[in-house]
């Protein structure tokens, strides 16, 4: 688990110490923030510090995780150097990450420098692998680019997010069976309702959305917004997503309609029930609300919640955070819905 996270000069951020709860933390600004950088700021790191299967490194040393750090940060944000990443002001500046982890041994702080092309200073490795990965949700469907992106992105240099290779693979895996069967039918129950049937894959890897009585549709044909859920669904039936330590997801409310989202936010706190450490950055209101509402039954009520607010300042953007939504301050975005639902009331029209 992710305790915390310091931050210094890291693109839009000034300076900033997020203390994240061990369920379901929920970043909320506007556009231009710095929700997405965050994100995957924290991805590439632990994903960094995950053992490497493909090699016999039986503990993490500096030199392959100064590289190993190093690659996944220029591939997961794309900027053109590394030094890209550190806040760019008159003069040089030293952009400096630090992650807290439950397991001690996992802790890591770094650094880079904006005139810095390739290279991050470690001043503080960890000294065993990360136990569990994280998964990474961008703001789009996976599905369709299953299975041939993974060789496609292997072999060509591709301006995109490793994130979505990353995904890609996890979404290939074998469904589960076994004694976990039963766990994972009852979380997929609400998303193939919604979806109107299951997920299934031929043998060359292609995804379908198996319809009760009309037969498979090719998931292109599926709308965007089910085929997100359908990317859930996929990731929740191989029990990959439940094996992982991390979600972390942009804008999970893109392309689904209020009714979806719903469906979305339980499914979003069943996992952090089941002990996955949810990251979720929002500007829709009414997300928010309904993940707010939802915490507070009786069924996620042992679900740990936090709440980050992003705003600007003249100093760059700044990050409130509590246990409540009401501790964040005001966030424009949704500062902007509800001044509009108060302008549709006054217009008296019932």
């Amino acid at each position: 688990m992710l305790k915390r996270a310091s931050i210094k000069n890291l693109t839009v951020f000034s300076q900033a110490n997020l203390e994240f709860a061990s369920g379901l933390n929920i970043i909320v600004g506007e556009n231009g923030m710095g929700k997405s950088h965050l994100l995957k700021v924290l991805y590439a790191i632990i994903a960094a510090g995950c053992d490497p299967k493909s090699t016999t490194v039986p503990q993490p040393t500096q030199s392959h995780l100064q590289k190993a750090y190093a690659d996944k940060l220029v591939k997961v944000l794309r900027p053109d150097g590394l030094g890209r990443l550190a806040r760019r002001k008159q003069g040089r500046e030293r952009c400096e990450i630090g992650l807290v982890f439950a397991d001690q041994s996992a802790n890591i702080q770094l650094s880079l420098s904006t005139a810095s092309k390739s290279e991050v200073q470690i001043e503080s490795a960890p000294t065993q692998w990360q136990a569990k990965s994280p998964v990474f949700f961008p703001t789009r469907e996976l599905l369709t680019l299953c299975p041939w992106f993974i060789g496609f992105y292997d072999n060509y240099h591709l301006k995109f997010e490793e994130t979505w290779r990353d995904t890609c693979s996890l979404l290939i895996a074998p469904k589960l069976k076994g004694a976990r069967e039963k766990q994972v039918a009852m979380m997929l129950k609400p998303l193939e309702q919604a979806m109107g049937g299951k997920v299934v894959v031929d043998e060359q890897g292609n995804f379908y959305l198996q319809v009760t009585g009309e037969g498979k549709l090719e998931m292109p044909l599926v709308a965007e917004g089910l085929r997100k859920l359908a990317m859930l669904a996929q990731l929740i039936s191989t029990g990959t997503l439940l094996e992982q330590g991390y979600l972390l997801w942009d804008e999970p409310e893109t392309n689904l309609n209020p009714k979806l989202i719903k469906v979305l936010a339980n499914v979003i706190l069943d996992l952090a029930k089941n002990g996955v450490q949810v990251f979720v950055a929002t500007h829709s209101l009414f997300l928010l609300r309904e993940l707010e509402i939802l915490a507070g039954s009786d069924d996620y009520a042992k679900v740990n919640k936090r709440f980050f607010g992003l705003q600007q300042t003249e100093q760059g953007v700044v990050v409130e955070q509590g246990n409540t939504i009401e501790e964040i301050g005001d966030i424009t975005a949704l500062e902007e819905s509800l001044q509009q639902s108060d302008r549709y009331l006054a217009m008296g029209w019932h």
